[in-house]
């Protein structure tokens, strides 16, 4: 049996060659920090996850909420009770069953507070669930499986975009119980098996032929580690990678030589200047928009971000129910500036200071603002530091400014409402503007708990003109996503979502 096992594995390697027609070629940045869903934190994890595992609901390519280990589901009148029908005849990838009852004990197991290092918030809104993984286990968890097929979560409160957090990586089905070394040898039941990671260097994943929805089309799929951009270029444009994100400063390179293989998508995603609203100047509603129409946001975007976004006029990306296309943005002024700069009694500016990670394509775009600010009479002093030592003072309130950008979990305008705005999220809940606005809780709490999907739009909508309204960041821009594919290749989408390619359709044609 060992010897079939190293036979079939030396197979497998022999034909995961990136020449092989039947292997697909991929990269990230960085190795994963651990193929455990319980555990996952980062985008890597997370992408690989949707490959490995199932999740009850899960995303499509084009952001879509679709069946997942649940063929349909239904919630009572009053938001607080979710049945999820489970499919039958599902298997991990090491024969073993997958039922309602393993959903549960997976739920359970991720809320376990033995489990270090994860981010289990998806969870959460589960009866019971946040003192479970508080360790508090007298409290009882709304997780129930009457039967094999069956499934009822009860919430503690109504949550309309629930069914949306069980496609979150964290909430991917495992078998249990899981072995210690679980994060570095998975099993899962997702449309790809794990065959070998070696670290920093790549993944080797083999279709799964037993998968109970779309097998995939390609035999292996190979993820390499490539840290440098120019390398990810070169690689792909060598054959040796199947697609390739193109880098911001070569976007008018690659649409001149290569037109037919770039895909572009609105990414769920928003670049943003954070003003702590609690700090001096910045406590004025006037001087924060002041800054708005200080900067220079469209020469920027064209300039150092290869024109690859939309000027954002709020909080909420394109393709987003609540995105309003007609609100017009704070135009570039600098005599309007200097005028609400007056109004707020800072005729001739102040110092602020300026908060930056060392990712290498925000410098250019920091000094452009300085240098916009300056024209106005703000002083901005630039502050660098390393992504977590920025992102920590940033939550603990201690920057003025600070450049950033916010990632979708999913895609919901209630992703990009609650966590950045609501004043029980300040720091490090992801309100970097530690914006506290009673009325604008308000709307946020109403617009997360209606049932009605029309009254729901609607107040996404007056929560994005009022935050607009309060300034509490410059509102830069949501990036487009460019990306080139193989002309060889089909079947392959740039995602709106972070873990919704799952790869099943992406193959070489002859």
């Amino acid at each position: 049996m060992h010897r079939f096992r190293w036979l079939a594995l030396t197979g497998l390697l022999a034909c995961a060659s990136p020449d092989n027609p039947r292997t697909l070629n991929y990269y990230f940045y960085y190795d994963p920090r651990s193929l455990d869903p319980a555990l996952s934190t980062d985008v890597p994890t997370g992408e690989v996850i949707a490959l490995l595992f199932d999740n009850v609901t899960q995303f499509d390519a084009e952001g879509h909420l679709q069946p997942g280990l649940a063929s349909r589901w239904e919630n009572d009148a009053k938001g607080l009770v979710y049945t999820f029908h489970i499919r039958s005849g599902v298997r991990f990838h090491d024969g073993r069953p997958l039922t309602a009852h393993s959903i549960r004990d997976s739920y359970l197991r991720a809320l376990d507070p033995g489990i270090k290092g994860g981010r289990a918030w998806p969870l959460y809104p589960i009866a019971g669930a946040r003192a479970h993984a508080a360790g508090d286990t007298t409290v009882p968890v709304g997780i129930a499986a009457p039967d094999d097929s069956t499934l009822v979560l009860t919430l503690d409160k109504p949550l309309n975009i629930f069914a949306k957090m069980l496609a979150m990586p964290v909430t991917a089905i495992v078998p249990t119980p899981a072995p210690g070394d679980f994060d570095q040898h998975p099993v899962g039941s997702g449309p790809w098996r794990l065959v070998r990671w070696s670290h920093d260097d790549a993944l080797l994943l083999a279709k799964n032929e037993q998968y109970w929805g779309h097998v995939p089309e390609s035999d292996t799929l190979r993820i390499r580690i490539i840290p440098e951009a120019i390398t990810q270029a070169a690689e792909y444009e060598s054959g040796r990678l199947t697609i390739a994100e193109v880098p911001f400063g070569e976007t008018r390179l690659w649409e001149k030589r290569r037109p037919a293989e770039l895909q572009r998508r609105n990414a769920l995603r928003v670049v943003y200047l954070a003003i702590n609203t609690t700090r001096g100047p910045l406590r004025d509603v006037r001087v924060r928009q002041a800054l708005n129409h200080a900067i220079d946001v469209p020469t920027i975007l064209a300039n150092l971000a290869g024109g690859r976004g939309t000027f954002a006029a709020g909080s909420v990306p394109p393709g987003i129910v609540g995105y309003d296309s007609t609100r017009a943005r704070y135009s570039y002024d600098p005599l309007l500036a200097k005028k609400l700069l007056a109004e707020a009694g800072y005729p001739d500016g102040f110092a602020i200071k300026l908060w930056r990670s060392q990712r290498p394509e925000y410098g250019r775009i920091v000094q452009a603002m300085q240098q916009d600010l300056a024209a106005v009479g703000v002083r901005a002093e630039i502050v660098q530091r390393d992504a977590s030592s920025a992102r920590a003072a940033a939550r603990k309130g201690e920057t003025d400014l600070f450049f950033t950008d916010w990632y979708g979990d999913y895609p919901d305008a209630e992703n990009f409402n609650y966590p950045l705005f609501y004043s029980g999220n300040k720091g490090p809940g992801g309100n970097l503007a530690f914006l506290a606005d009673s009325g604008l809780d308000s709307l946020i709490l109403r617009a997360r708990s209606t049932v009605d999907t029309i009254e729901k739009a609607r107040l996404d909508r007056v929560i994005d003109q009022r935050v607009f309204d309060l300034a509490p960041w410059v509102f830069c821009w949501f990036p487009i996503d460019l990306w080139a594919e193989r002309p060889e290749v089909t079947g392959w989408r740039v995602p709106a979502i972070f873990n919704g390619q799952r790869w099943q359709y992406a193959r070489r044609v002859p």
